[in-house]
């Protein structure tokens, strides 16, 4: 099929790289010529692992282009992808779809299917294909399917291929079973709802997900009140098939793009409608309290880090990504230079994007091992296999006060237990070796 993807995000690139491998014509359509010249030399705008390799292998099939006209007119189907960044009262900005919509129709000069791929509020189906059919030039027929991703930033080209469902939400026959051709290479089970039954998927799925981790969250803090150990826990509770183990890794809450936003969004939508979720409520507010948790746990061993030199290790909310969007890392930091810390930082992705936040304020680092050398305190805000991986003993040889504060729960205690440091994490006994005494 001849196929157009609006915006070349995380949702929109992916979706059309994901398309071309699978045999489709795709043109994706980005307003940025820079972004565009990039894409067309076969690079990926965006950090994600294995997305350069697939663009590359099928850019016979894919075209970029900032030209939506041509990219629009004769395609039978049409994915919006761009951004539904959040508004400052929490709701989605959907002006990108909305404006993407209007291009659409003044463009498509054949019957067409237009799918929201982009994580909208439930209604904005219905919305998007009003402004369609009240935009039209010529006289075509136009279709209007909610199809919500369901990838994860590092697997999304993982997450694409073999989804673990593809949710269809159409009221007419034509788009579904459109839909359904197009897909039909990809080995994932296909679900036909209601539009708004799809779109309510989406966000009750990511919700649901930031509410498991914002759970765990609460019962590490409280493990560490009574004594209890999280890891056995969360072990414990995962064996049971009707909780799962996934999303009980405890830490200092999540980021990214999609599960502060989108509870958000769900949030404000049901107070829009004078409907309150209080779980929903409840899961923005643990996760807010939970990014500055290692900045409290810092106050039993300094007063305040003025005049410190503090390791961070990792910028990205989560590895596998130079994504920034809601990372710990962004709330920390302010607050230890506003302390009067000096801030060394290491990230083997995120420098660049960090870099636009704080030019100066803080010392880039090359090496964990650089990172660390004489300083008083380490903060690990992301869990890097190179961290993961990171020799124990080493980091009492290389600080002058071994002190980790480890936000990701990156080592097993037995591994820390004979080293002559601190280790403090989330949900866990402190294990506190140290020989002399701190000033």
């Amino acid at each position: 099929m001849k196929i157009a993807v609006a915006g070349t995000g995380y949702v929109g690139l992916v979706t059309g790289v994901c398309l071309a491998e699978n045999g489709h014509s795709v043109s994706c359509v980005d307003v940025d010529e820079n972004k565009v010249n990039i894409m067309k030399s076969g690079k990926s705008p965006i950090y994600e692992p294995g997305l350069t390799e697939l663009m590359r292998k099928n850019l016979d099939s894919l075209n970029f282009t900032t030209n939506y006209k041509s990219a629009y007119k004769d395609a039978d189907v049409i994915f919006i992808g761009v951004g539904t960044p959040e508004k400052r009262d929490g709701s989605a900005n959907l002006s990108h779809v909305y404006s993407v919509a209007i291009q659409i129709a003044e463009s498509i000069e054949k019957d067409c299917v237009v799918v929201v791929k982009s994580t909208v509020p439930i209604g904005t189906n219905d919305k998007v294909e009003e402004i369609l059919r009240a935009n039209l030039v010529h006289n075509v027929n136009v279709y209007v399917a909610s199809n919500p991703e369901f990838l994860a930033q590092g697997s999304a080209i993982k997450d694409t291929l073999y989804s673990s469902r593809i949710v269809i939400g159409a009221e007419e026959e034509f788009a579904a079973e459109t839909l359904k051709k197009v897909y039909k290479n990809f080995n994932a089970p296909i679900l036909v709802t209601k539009r708004k039954s799809a779109e309510m998927i989406k966000y009750a799925s990511n919700d649901f997900l930031a509410l498991k981790i914002s759970f765990i969250n609460e019962i590490a803090n409280l493990c560490e009140i009574i004594g209890a150990d999280i890891d056995e826990v969360a072990l414990g509770m995962g064996y049971d098939n009707r909780i799962g183990n996934k999303f009980l890794n405890s830490g200092i809450g999540y980021g990214g793009s999609c599960f502060p936003k989108d509870t958000k969004a769900l949030h404000w939508l049901a107070n829009f409608h004078d409907y309150e979720l209080k779980t929903i409520k409840a899961t923005i507010d643990i996760n807010e309290n939970q990014k500055i948790k290692l900045i409290k746990k810092s106050r039993k061993y300094f007063d305040s880090l003025n005049g410190l030199t503090v390791a961070v290790l990792g910028l990205s909310f989560k590895p596998g990504t130079d994504d920034l969007r809601e990372a710990p890392s962004l709330v920390n930091i302010p607050i230890m230079l506003e302390d009067g810390a000096k801030v060394k930082v290491w990230d083997p992705v995120a420098f660049e994007n960090f870099r636009k936040f704080y030019p100066n304020q803080v010392t880039y680092c090359d090496s964990i091992e650089e990172t660390l050398l004489n300083t008083d305190i380490c903060f690990i805000f992301t869990e890097w296999e190179e961290v993961r991986n990171f020799k124990i003993s080493d980091y009492s040889k290389l600080m002058k006060n071994p002190i980790i504060l480890d936000g990701r729960n990156c080592y097993k205690l037995h591994e820390i237990e004979k080293n002559n440091l601190i280790y403090d994490s989330i949900g866990r006994e402190t294990i506190n070796n140290l020989k002399y005494t701190m000033v």
